[in-house]
């Protein structure tokens, strides 16, 4: 996968770059990253992207002019040119696995007040959030985004059935996990997890990630393709729940 991340900080990603994940994906030759600086593709001899928006008000907006020179500079036939915006959809993992798909990704980390309109109107064939929050930057966000997608390309991690259990890839949170040593402080390790029964380990794994999201994220359940051993297994969650 080839990906072009474009800003005006390419120094945020230096760290990310030489990083986890990302440093694992480009050593094995599986992706190939870039990071423009925006205010290389402006004519401005005192090279500025922003400028004060058109009728006023607080706050500055990034220029179209070098977005669209940068993008146009690195687009392909089958780019996809995603804008990182609060005003975007928001970010998830079906949506990190169809991304992971692709061969070339262009992200467009917005700064200030906003971006130019025409930007995602004309350029962008999507905008990405990560959240009902705001950021500084969507440098943060592209972050975020960039490593979601990359742990999911084929290769890049070890053991891929660590990632076909992971929190959402079901529809649901992921259950709890336990290490050694087996008694912690007096705090001990369920007996199922030590019985060497698959079975009842696999079971006992599914109920813990069904109480996890009842617990933690109950809106999940509204959507998630439960099973019928998955309806009989929260009804035992409930019925335990209820008395405590």
């Amino acid at each position: 996968m080839k990906v072009h991340i474009i800003t005006i900080f390419p120094e945020y990603f230096q760290g990310i770059i030489n990083t986890g994940i990302i440093k694992i994906a480009q050593s094995k030759n599986l992706l190939d990253l870039k990071i423009l600086n925006l205010r290389d593709f402006t004519d401005d001899p005192y090279r500025q992207v922003d400028d004060y928006p058109y009728g006023g008000g607080a706050g500055m907006i990034l220029k179209p002019e070098p977005i669209f020179k940068a993008v146009n500079s690195i687009k392909e036939e089958n780019s996809k040119v995603i804008l990182l915006s609060p005003q975007g959809k928001t970010f998830n993992q079906k949506m990190a696995f169809e991304l992971s798909q692709l061969p070339h990704l262009i992200f467009i980390c917005g700064r200030y007040k906003g971006v130019d309109g025409r930007v995602s109107e004309y350029l962008c064939d999507m905008e990405i959030s990560i959240g009902d929050y705001i950021l500084s930057g969507g440098e943060g966000a592209c972050a975020v985004v960039l490593e979601a997608i990359v742990r999911l390309i084929e290769g890049v991690v070890g053991d891929y059935e660590s990632i076909e259990t992971d929190s959402f890839v079901s529809g649901l949170l992921d259950a709890t996990y336990y290490t050694r040593p087996q008694d912690f402080m007096g705090y001990k390790v369920p007996e199922v997890l030590l019985s060497g029964n698959h079975e009842l380990i696999r079971k006992w794994r599914r109920k813990s990630a069904l109480l996890n999201t009842l617990k933690n994220r109950p809106d999940l359940l509204k959507t998630a393709n439960l099973t019928e051993e998955d309806k009989k297994l929260l009804k035992e969650i409930e019925k335990e729940l209820k008395e405590k």
